[in-house]
């Protein structure tokens, strides 16, 4: 970005991020961000810290709740009319009926008033602003200091190597008839869009499962779907500047209009008034996949942390330039695993993020990680066979799904051997590994079967869950205190 366009966003920030502070003079509040890459269960997630601060449940680890100093927390009307709500209420039938909730395509947001007791006595009320977008938007921040050459330069290199290729062949080898420096072709144009836009579906598929897929709208093109902003994709560029009306001009053109129209949009008018952050992280898929898609989430989980800016504000910062002062990771889907492998899910999502929690220190900011499950789809029960007691995970598949050459109907109950996690982490990262694939006792790999919610949700029960408590800890615990 220019110093003159970066100056101008700065100073629309600073005028945002000072009536957020008028506000929160004479009404505290929280704006918490909530995200995660594909099939992470960001919508189920929102929904359940929703419903837990609500209707409360079984939260030993939040201690507000715990201590009984959350008197009500009530939905309130949502500080931006131009935003879509995020509609709890629906979500919650769907989970009442046993179905999963929609998946996230869009930003949204919804808030709640809590009000509390604090520890030195005296009721108060905190506004909790939710902010639910989906996690491939998140990956295109880092675009915003990058030119359509770094872009090109960077998106075939990832193309050409390893795991991706195979997906990439399509596009790579149009990519050789074409010149860049030839005219502008709107027909070659949409030719290469579709081309690479169908690469980045294929490695989002559960046998890829890979993470680094930006630009985001590319799988997630909602009513911009055709436009121009949407019609581009990385070229072979020489070292010479691209000639005017070339098809290298016309795609850069239209690089640099997805960034003006889309990504900078979000940046300024939702992530950079974000307080705190969990990012949801469906580290299940990328183990299933192999090594290559770890890798791949590694990156891509150290690019989320670098378009953070994450760090202890002060008095100037909050005003001007505010920082997310807490991040959590949260590994989703704990539920397919016995509780003996939580810790071991936590340690891997923790290397995997190693290196921005390096980061996230120096500045200031608190961050942590957690295995978890939002809504609890399993329990779990000792299973006798072969006269060997085996620790099994019982649930009900969604119907139509197979494994091991078994239809589920969903209805019928079935016992599954999910297996361990290794308890050094670094084992999954040698390049020769396969990934872990489970007990290995001829049962297949059943870890990845969709379970449907649990029977007996709804009518203010509260829902099941895996250690939800110690993320409302972590993201409101000290603002309620």
């Amino acid at each position: 970005m220019a110093a003159g366009s970066r100056f101008l966003e700065d100073a629309r920030i600073g005028v945002r991020a000072m009536a957020d502070r008028v506000e929160d003079l004479t009404r505290p509040t929280l704006r918490i961000g909530v995200t995660g890459l594909a099939r992470s269960g960001k919508t189920v997630f929102t929904t359940a810290l929703v419903e837990a601060l609500r209707t409360g449940g079984r939260l030993p680890v939040f201690e507000p709740y715990a201590a009984g100093r959350i008197a009500s927390a009530t939905l309130q009307p949502q500080p931006d009319d131009a935003v879509p709500r995020f509609p709890v209420e629906d979500h919650l039938a769907a989970l009442a009926a046993r179905d999963w909730p929609a998946s996230t395509s869009r930003v949204s947001e919804l808030r709640l008033a809590l009000r509390h007791a604090t520890r030195r006595g005296g009721m108060r009320t905190l506004t909790l602003d939710l902010v639910d977008y989906p996690g491939e938007w998140l990956l295109d921040l880092p675009l915003l200091d990058m030119s359509y050459a770094a872009f090109c330069e960077q998106s075939l290199s990832l193309a050409r190597a390893g795991a991706r290729r195979a997906a990439a062949e399509e596009m790579l080898s149009a990519l050789t008839a074409i010149d860049p420096t030839g005219p502008a072709d709107e027909g070659v144009a949409r030719a290469l869009a579709a081309r690479f836009t169908a690469y980045l579906a294929a490695c989002r598929t559960e046998r890829m499962a890979m993470s680094l897929l930006p630009p985001g709208r590319f799988l997630l093109p909602g009513d911009l779907e055709g436009s121009p902003a949407l019609t581009f994709a990385p070229l072979d560029l020489g070292t010479a500047p691209a000639p005017a009306g070339s098809l290298a001009a016309m795609m850069q053109r239209r690089f640099e209009a997805y960034k003006a129209a889309i990504v900078r949009p979000f940046f300024r008018e939702h992530f950079a008034r974000l307080d705190r952050q969990i990012v949801l992280v469906d580290v299940l898929a990328a183990l299933n996949a192999g090594p290559a898609a770890l890798a791949d989430l590694e990156r891509a989980l150290d690019s989320i942390l670098l378009a953070f800016r994450v760090g202890r504000n002060t008095l100037l910062s909050a005003v001007w330039r505010p920082r997310i002062e807490k991040v959590l990771f949260a590994a989703t889907k704990a539920d397919h695993l016995h509780r003996t492998s939580h810790d071991r899910l936590e340690a891997i999502l923790r290397r995997l993020v190693e290196r921005a929690y390096a980061r996230a220190r120096t500045g200031g900011a608190a961050m942590d990680v957690v295995a978890m499950a939002a809504v609890r789809a399993t329990r779990e029960a000792d299973v006798t066979r072969h006269g060997q007691k085996i620790a099994a995970i019982v649930g009900t598949p969604e119907a139509g799904q197979e494994a091991g050459g078994q239809m589920f109907d969903g209805i019928e109950e079935v016992a599954l051997f999910p297996g361990e996690l290794p308890a050094d982490p670094e084992t999954l990262f040698d390049p020769a590994s396969s990934g872990f694939r489970g007990m290995d006792r001829g049962d297949g790999d059943f870890r990845f079967l969709r379970f449907r919610p649990p029977a007996g949700i709804g009518s203010g029960t509260p829902l099941p869950h895996i250690r939800l408590d110690r993320a409302l800890q972590f993201l409101l615990g000290d603002r309620l205190g």
